[in-house]
């Protein structure tokens, strides 16, 4: 696994994914620090973490659409189908790597949350929370990636399919709110992304909710696993 991680991180950065995806997440994540924060002199920062769910969208599933789908299209999946290493190990191997990449965006919400700190009380507890729901916003999301991309062979199928997959995680909230049957809209509301993130964004540190983002990884990943042992055996 560890071989995996090592080998998917720096493809990262000899294909250039990682540096636009680095790029775009500092830009995005600047110009809402500025619009919510910096424009108003105000220390809560809330308002640029609620953004970068829908910058996400976008950019998450650039950073995964490659994982999977372009060993398949270099026919180099056999090798590593055929090769002593474990399928789970693989596709974790893979995981972790695009959320070193991403962790490494994450992280520089930090910086803004110091910088502010020379103008005013920031709640640290509020930060660390939105810090925290972000992770595993983004863990999510990264594993519903790559069990798309590990479905084709085209990196660009890869990326829209993964924008589709997790735009309709984010939409089951609003579909939920116009089902008349109570019990269904519940079950919809509870499965939605965007309803599960929203309160980390408010420093609201909900265990359901870090079952919810876990559970929703450990999902997705599995299916992975699942796709690559059919294409294995087949």
């Amino acid at each position: 696994m560890i071989a995996i991680l090592k080998r998917e991180t720096r493809a990262y950065f000899d294909s250039l994914i990682g540096y636009i995806f680095l790029t775009a997440f500092f830009a995005a994540s600047g110009i809402l620090f500025s619009v919510t924060s910096l424009q108003y002199g105000s220390t809560d920062m809330s308002g640029m973490y609620s953004g970068l769910f829908y910058i996400l969208l976008v950019l998450i599933p650039i950073l995964t659409m490659r994982t999977l789908s372009e060993e398949k299209r270099q026919k180099t999946d056999q090798l590593l189908l055929t090769a002593p290493l474990s399928l789970s190990s693989l596709v974790i191997g893979k995981f972790l790597s695009a959320m070193i990449i991403y962790s490494v965006g994450v992280c520089m919400t930090l910086v803004y949350a110091v910088v502010v700190s020379f103008f005013g009380a920031v709640s640290w507890l509020t930060v660390v929370g939105n810090v925290v729901g972000l992770l595993l916003l983004g863990a999510a999301f990264i594993s519903v990636g790559i069990f798309v991309s590990s479905l084709t062979e085209n990196q660009v199928i890869a990326a829209i399919g993964g924008f589709a997959a997790m735009l309709a995680l984010f939409l089951i909230g609003s579909i939920a709110s116009i089902i008349p049957v109570k019990w269904i809209a519940n079950i919809l509301t509870n499965l939605s992304f965007s309803t599960r993130y929203s309160p980390f964004t408010y420093g609201v540190f909900d265990f359901s909710n870090v079952l919810f983002f876990i559970s929703a990884m450990g999902i997705f990943l599995f299916l992975t696993v699942r796709v690559l042992e059919r294409r294995r055996w087949s």
